[in-house]
């Protein structure tokens, strides 16, 4: 009778237990959609950077007849700067790395676009490899927050801790590069996304095509891996404007399509992170018309500062220069050999002295280290705008050239300036920053995406 009496009782309290236990699961519930309603969402940052982007072909789209809506909607949205003050040399890779870290070339490591090769043994390699990078990078300052990252076509990112990688690399400019990257990539990153959105443009393909399909694989990279951080470059701008100058209708044809390009990577961020995605728009350099080649490399023979043999191979030197464009480093083998010096300099002062020459300035090794660029230099010799240095010792010291365009002088020559153009939950709207430095532009991504980069010597524009 008792068991009867206590099981009846068990029976009455069935329901009080279950109708408690779904009251807690209940309250836990609420409890933590409270406290995930409270909490703010991780911010996604987005760079994108398009290569050879002079900041007036938007603040001035009209005067250029440029079709680019979503390119000017920053300069009402977002902030702006009316021109970012580059790096020395203004060249693609040493400036993408300055991007990415906030200090000057001669501190991060990657000095130029090729590495220094006088004798030719290195194949007209480049600095691809992120191991030369000495200093964090936003990547870094992402991981070490615990967010995952993603980069496409960015320079100087073979190797890099970066969760999805697809990087900029080249070596044969044959079918099987093709092949090289994907053994540099994300293992399996780029077959998962060719068979959803097809093949992926990689190694050189440098037209607007090209970057289009860079884009969408941004796009499918924020949808379906959802990083903290992607940085994607875009390179048909600057290849047209090499062919044909800055502001040619190709070149505003070119960068309409790269603006819809960065219409779609914008809609993909705002989709993924709706209300916290911070979207920047950069470039390396500016671009300056060129009709003029200086030929430094035929000065330097007839003062027999290198030799070359029968063949017409270059077979020991004594200087050197390191061309990138618009500009030269100028290399010494034996740089305490104070005679050398002495014959260089008077070389080139020489050379500069001619204005038909097309020389800006010369630098010495103190001038150009102050200024962070080429800290193994002796001279830099920097070129007015309208003028290219050459590379080939058979030709002769100055050659007009058919009409285009080039990068690589200085960067306080305002056709050099880059772009910088950014909208995000916290930035202010229809902001004019007026002339920044590049090394500014890592550090204020960063305070906007709540990460910590203390190695930049730039600084927050946006406190």
């Amino acid at each position: 009778m008792a068991q009867i009496r206590g099981y009846m009782t068990f029976r009455r309290l069935v329901p009080l237990l279950i109708a408690a236990i779904l009251y807690v699961s209940a309250s836990a519930t609420i409890g933590q959609r409270t406290l995930a309603q409270d909490q703010p969402a991780s911010p996604l940052l987005v760079m994108i950077s398009v290569d050879g982007l002079r900041p007036d072909y938007v603040t001035q789209a009209d005067a250029h007849g440029a079709k680019i809506p979503n390119l000017r909607k920053f300069l009402a949205q977002g902030t702006y700067a009316d021109g970012v003050q580059g790096v020395v040399p203004t060249v693609t890779y040493p400036s993408h790395t300055t991007l990415v870290t906030g200090v000057w070339p001669a501190k991060h490591g990657i000095y130029a676009n090729t590495t220094f090769d006088p004798l030719q043994k290195n194949l007209q390699g480049w600095y691809w490899y992120a191991e030369d990078i000495r200093v964090p990078t936003l990547w870094d300052a992402a991981a070490k927050a615990g967010r995952t990252t993603a980069s496409i076509q960015w320079p100087v990112t073979v190797g890099a801790h970066i969760n999805w990688l697809i990087p900029e690399f080249w070596r044969a400019n044959t079918p099987d590069d093709a092949k090289l990257l994907r053994a540099v990539s994300t293992p399996g990153l780029i077959a998962e996304a060719t068979a959803e959105i097809g093949p992926y443009s990689g190694g050189v393909d440098s037209t607007v095509e090209a970057d289009k399909n860079r884009g969408k694989y941004a796009e499918w990279i924020l949808e379906k891996k959802h990083p903290a951080l992607l940085t994607l470059h875009l390179i048909a701008l600057d290849h047209i404007e090499h062919e044909t100058g800055p502001f040619s209708p190709e070149a505003v044809t070119v960068l309409e399509g790269i603006d819809a390009a960065i219409g779609g990577v914008w809609e993909a961020a705002e989709r993924v992170a709706p209300g916290h995605a911070i979207v920047a728009v950069v470039s390396d350099h500016g671009f300056a018309r060129t009709g003029a080649q200086l030929n430094l490399f035929s000065a330097f023979r007839q003062a027999r500062l290198f030799d070359i043999d029968a063949k017409g191979k270059l077979t020991d030197w004594r200087a050197m220069p390191w061309v990138t464009g618009g500009s030269a480093a100028i290399m010494l083998k034996d740089p305490t050999d104070a005679a050398l010096r002495s014959q260089v300099k008077d070389l080139l002062t020489k050379i500069a002295a001619d204005p038909a020459n097309g020389v800006d300035r010369v630098l010495d090794a103190e001038e150009l280290q102050a200024r962070g660029g080429y800290p193994t230099a002796s001279f830099f010799v920097g070129l007015k705008p309208g003028w290219r240095t050459g590379s080939d010792a058979e030709a002769p010291l100055l050659t007009k050239i058919k009409v285009g365009g080039t990068h690589g002088e200085l960067p306080d020559l305002p056709d050099l300036r880059a772009a910088f153009f950014l909208v995000g939950p916290n930035v202010p709207t229809a902001k004019d920053l007026g002339l920044i430095d590049m090394r500014n532009i890592a550090p204020t991504l960063a305070h906007e995406a709540g990460l910590e980069l203390p190695s930049a010597d730039g600084k927050n524009m946006l406190p």
